[in-house]
């Protein structure tokens, strides 16, 4: 799939994962000429096709799936419908008006489009940015890393690791060690609870694996492999348990490196570009969708989200989406609330692809979210919510027509 690259199309899409794949289906089954999918891979398909476990597909294909198997339903799908896919293609910079610097095995060249489409995806924190100490031994990994050594070479990097985090990625790790006898030497989590919903934490459980809880990893032992790790605890002891490998799980961040190094315009809250009701990004000439939005969602939600923001491109191609005109800035009050998106809203009669804003907060939250349009307050809601948990506010919670700055604060109390 890696052979000579078009020079125009009328949609280009960044990332061949789940939103990038649904987004290309889309606009083929909407009439739209040209639909140009690159991904930097040597495969499509994104992170499922690492995951060689279920459950993927039953909002999209009505049936329990494994990653890779999902992975080539939605490739299958894409390319049926008539979008072009090419592997082994990196997108080295974006500029203004949809024009695409890429680089691949035939060498560098410019891609213009009417219109481009970002779905990049994120990536996990690493050991550094975790400020986790100590030496450099081989056997410390991402969960992408793991699945790929796993699944798709059949290596088994180590017998007795450990697993930093408990979001749902992580249990994903547990999974993928149980596939070549791996047995994790325990599960850490440095809050108080696992961050991924019920029944997720009953898979330490089920395997045989101690979860421990307000434990830190201080410090990574050994000299060529891991050997220990020092671990501490909320009140403050200190201990060592032995292992061969770190599993540094989660702590998601939007693979940004483009926007960020682009024209576009960057909300450091999410990490990802700032967007409007359709998914348009500050140069109107580009979208965004999947988890480049934000850390971090299911390959369902990005799928979903990549479908509909492919009928929002469609529909802008049709001029069926009036031109780029923000009317409202959404603002977030306190440190309660980590992000909101979309950050801002397009005057517009069309209907909003996007038709909730989408929140996460901090830290265990119970109160009310107030927000108020230039002053004065429009909505009160009870809210009991805890961190990497998807929160939604409908948009027509806004009064129609608003203008101006509408601020989002928590406030605790009772729910």
């Amino acid at each position: 799939m890696t052979g000579d690259l078009p020079g125009f199309a009328d949609v280009v899409i960044v990332g061949a994962g789940p939103a990038g794949l649904a987004a290309a289906a889309e606009l083929k089954a909407r009439g739209v000429g040209s639909v140009l999918v690159l991904e930097r891979e040597a495969q499509a398909g994104g992170i499922p096709r690492h995951c060689g476990h279920s459950p993927f597909g039953m909002r999209e294909f009505h049936r329990l799936l494994r990653g890779p198997a999902y992975a080539a339903r939605l490739l299958a799908r894409a390319q049926a419908a008539g979008a072009l896919v090419k592997t082994g293609v990196t997108v080295t910079a974006l500029h203004p008006g949809s024009g695409l610097s890429v680089a691949s095995a035939g060498g560098l060249r410019q891609i213009t489009a009417r219109r481009v489409l970002l779905c990049t995806g994120v990536r996990e924190s690493t050991r550094a940015a975790r400020l986790i100490g100590g030496t450099k031994p081989g056997g410390v990994l991402s969960t992408g890393a793991l699945q790929g050594m796993v699944h798709l070479q059949a290596l088994r990097p180590f017998r007795n690791p450990v697993v930093l985090g408990t979001e749902l990625v992580s249990f994903s790790a547990l999974l993928t060690c149980r596939h070549l006898g791996i047995r994790p030497a325990a599960m850490i989590e440095p809050g108080p609870r696992v961050t991924a919903r019920r029944p997720a934490g009953l898979l330490p459980r089920l395997q045989g694996v101690p979860l421990l809880r307000n434990t830190s990893i201080t410090a990574i032992e050994g000299r060529d492999r891991v050997t220990g790790v020092s671990l501490q605890t909320a009140d403050g002891a200190r201990r060592r348990l032995a292992c061969d490998g770190v599993i540094v799980t989660g702590g998601f961040r939007p693979e940004a490196a483009l926007v960020r190094d682009s024209h576009l315009t960057m909300d450091p809250a999410t990490g990802g570009p700032v967007v409007d009701q359709f998914g348009r990004c500050s140069d109107p000439a580009y979208f965004a969708a999947g988890n480049l939005l934000r850390p971090v969602e299911t390959a369902g939600w990005s799928w979903n989200e990549g479908r509909i923001i492919g009928r929002a491109i469609a529909e802008s191609l049709g001029d069926e989406v009036p031109d780029f005109a923000q009317n409202m800035k959404i603002e977030l009050q306190g440190d309660v609330l980590k992000y909101i998106l979309p950050q801002t809203l397009s005057a517009c009669p069309a209907p909003a692809a996007l038709r909730h804003f989408q929140l996460r907060v901090t830290r265990p939250a119970r109160g009310r979210l107030i927000l108020r349009v230039n002053g004065e307050v429009v909505l009160s809601r009870a809210l009991s919510a805890l961190p990497e948990r998807r929160i939604t506010l409908p948009l027509n919670a806004l009064p129609a027509g608003a203008e101006g700055v509408a601020e989002l604060s928590f406030e605790d109390g009772p729910a």
